[in-house]
């Protein structure tokens, strides 16, 4: 019988968490001849009762660990903190809120079972905001310019993995982690199964557009070198089409000696010219500030105290 670990962030979910915890135990209670499971429920926002619900549902039940990390630390450090505790076969990772549904992780299961190493949760009609529905779509294009992701896959936070790819993806140390671009640096055989998403009951999204900001950077700067070559390729054309100004300029003047040297036009280049340089420049310091904190060990996420079996 096969082992299945429930990896769930929790963000200001006291309200939710329950729900989402009882809908796994019924779903599992039908699957019961093919999978045992645990739960591990990490609490990425220790400034609220979160954890105190946590530590409520570990003690009634002793398949829930609960972790509770030292400050917020981002949705993707916490999966990566909870696949640290994961002891199953397969781990199936899914939101707090209650919008992706538990009832229908067979699914996920049976795609799984078909031979694929991952397999996400394709929506039929997301119930998002405008907001977040958006963020998705730039998250979609840089997944797929930037890490290679195949055009015809789509990307959620309901998604299930086979163990190797777990154990993979943990042997990343650095202070960024990307959960997709280290799905997809350890796999391509990944596949999609259409599942229900359901409107926020309570609350709104813990994504702020600087949050998604600074997911998209991750995404790009610890698992693409293509900015930088972006950045070469775009420095090459002010140059190339700097050296082209010139020359014009030099034959407009042979020409017609008459015709002043434009200021504007000189200005305007070199302000152009000028913003490329820093624009390239503020993205390789980007690059060496992420190598640098690296250096320096900062960590993905620190642990404050757990609870249930795996204390």
């Amino acid at each position: 019988m096969k082992k299945i670990s429930f990896v769930i962030p929790c963000y200001r979910s006291a309200l939710t968490i329950g729900k989402v915890v009882e809908e796994i135990r019924e779903s599992m209670s039908g699957l019961a001849d093919r999978y045992s499971y645990e739960m591990i429920l990490v609490n990425d926002f220790p400034a609220d009762d979160t954890f105190e619900v946590i530590r409520k549902l570990a003690e009634e039940d002793p398949r829930i660990t609960g972790v509770n990390l030292a400050r917020n630390f981002g949705q993707h450090a916490a999966l990566m903190a909870g696949f640290h505790y994961c002891s199953g076969d397969i781990a199936v990772c899914l939101d707090d809120d209650g919008q992706t549904p538990a009832d229908e992780v067979g699914k996920l299961l049976d795609k799984l079972e078909e031979g694929y190493d991952v397999v996400y949760a394709k929506y039929n009609h997301k119930q998002h905001s405008a907001f977040r529905n958006f963020g998705s779509k730039v998250n979609e294009l840089m997944t797929r310019f930037m890490l290679g992701k195949p055009k015809d896959l789509y990307i959620s936070s309901y998604f299930a993995a086979r163990k190797f790819v777990i154990e993979e993806m943990t042997k990343y140390r650095n202070s960024y982690p990307y959960v997709i671009g280290l799905v997809l640096r350890t796999t391509k055989n990944v596949a999609n199964v259409e599942v229900s998403h359901r409107e926020r009951e309570i609350g709104t999204s813990g994504y702020t557009l600087g949050k998604l900001f600074g997911l998209w950077f991750n995404g790009f700067t610890a698992f693409s070198i293509k900015p930088l070559r972006l950045a070469t390729a775009c420095g090459a054309f002010c140059a190339f089409a700097g050296f082209l100004y010139g020359i014009y300029t030099i034959i407009k003047k042979l020409i017609n000696p008459l015709v002043p040297m434009g200021w504007s036009s000189t200005m305007a280049a070199i302000m152009f010219i000028g913003g490329m340089m820093m624009l390239m420049l503020g993205l390789i310091g980007e690059y060496i500030g992420r190598i640098y904190i690296s250096l320096n060990d900062a960590p993905q996420y620190v642990v404050r105290e757990t609870t249930g079996q795996k204390e």
